[in-house]
């Protein structure tokens, strides 16, 4: 019969074997995650403050037109959404399409553009942060790079676990661990005991920030198991268009206290402005999730889902986005976050000199 006391004392040998092999595989992937999300934290703020120009007012006249200048009728050119920058208020990307190709064009509040860029663009006019921004999503590989980042954030998740039950102390045994002796002992213990503490401090946010990343990278799957309750757009046709400005206010009217987020343009043919509102009680600081489509012919909402009330399953999947972000517990919420992607980077550093002082 085996011994319970001899498997026990196994079980952290046995993490350990598999803890360094899954490190020494995939710290590269690791670290370039956990820079590039590092910078993500504040992206938004970073991309805006690099503009000219001061916080304009909402004026929604003024945004649409420049949405018409910008793509005026028979051009061939056509704004196929407006989304928030993120960062100073009242600031809004144009995805606007072209015979000669895309480009995102930002303009503050009162339609005044501040930067063009054309989308293929990876360092300037604020290109290189969209390119990390992609690197860190998907390693600028698409579907193929989505799987690798989610493989490798699950293998990460899973490697904190087993870090933990390696690392885990005695009875009696915790204050040691977690509070070492610089400078006591050999070089190869000095390093472990660091690489075990830095690990024992910060290991729970380190599996929330992975555990969560991993969600979001298979989020339709996250969603096909809990089936939230969806919005569909509606089959709308018909003559005429209320305009970019009728539309969002009456979105507004419904939600007086939200901000605009993001609006969807309707097709040529007619059909609904699909406008997201970001509400005050929301856990998202970007990207609001209350929905509203509004018929372009007649300005009329025919569809809304509001963030504060669509249940619990809805309110999960939603979630998942802003405590990744750190969003969700505000400013502190964000350096927690920020804190967690340096924690990443300096447990890599560790570990990798650990395994260097003992070949």
């Amino acid at each position: 019969m085996t011994d319970p006391r001899s498997s026990r004392r196994s079980a952290p040998k046995l993490a350990l074997r598999y803890h360094r092999r899954i490190s020494v595989a995939l710290l590269a992937f690791w670290l370039v995650q956990a820079l590039t999300g590092m910078i993500m934290v504040f992206h938004w703020e970073l991309d805006d403050a690099l503009l000219p120009g001061v916080e304009r007012s909402l004026d929604l006249l003024a945004m649409e037109r420049s949405i018409d200048e910008l793509a005026p009728e028979g051009s061939g050119k056509t704004v196929g959404s407006v989304w928030e920058s993120g960062g100073v208020a009242n600031r809004f990307d144009l995805y606007l399409d072209g015979p000669d190709g895309s480009s995102l064009v930002r303009v503050d509040g009162a339609g005044n553009v501040l930067r063009t860029r054309a989308d293929a663009e990876m360092v300037a006019d604020g290109g290189w942060i969209s390119t990390l921004k992609s690197v860190h999503h998907n390693l600028l590989a698409g579907e193929i790079g989505d799987w690798i980042v989610g493989i490798s954030g699950l293998f990460l998740f899973t490697n904190l676990i087993l870090g933990l039950i390696a690392a885990w102390p005695r009875a009696g045994t915790w204050r040691r661990a977690l509070l070492p002796v610089a400078g006591k002992g050999a070089k190869v213990a000095q390093t472990y005991a660091w690489h075990r503490a830095v690990g024992l401090w910060g290991v729970l946010p380190g599996l929330a920030l992975a555990g969560s990343g991993v969600l979001l990278v298979f989020a339709d799957t996250v969603e096909a198991i809990v089936q939230p309750p969806s919005i569909a757009a509606p089959d709308l046709s018909g003559e005429g268009d209320v305009g970019f400005a009728a539309a969002v206010g009456s979105a507004l009217n419904e939600f007086p206290r939200a901000r605009v987020s993001g609006v969807s343009m309707p097709s040529e043919d007619g059909g609904a402005y699909r406008i997201r509102l970001l509400q005050d009680s929301e856990t998202r600081g970007v990207y609001g999730t209350t929905t509203l489509f509004v018929r372009a012919s007649d300005g009329a909402i025919v569809a809304r889902q509001d963030a504060l009330n669509d249940g619990p399953s809805r309110s999960f999947v939603d979630g998942l986005f802003p405590f990744h972000t750190g969003h969700a517990g505000g400013t502190l919420g964000r350096m927690l976050v920020l804190a967690a992607g340096l924690w990443l980077v300096v447990m890599i550093a560790l570990g990798l000199l650990l395994w260097q002082r003992r070949r």
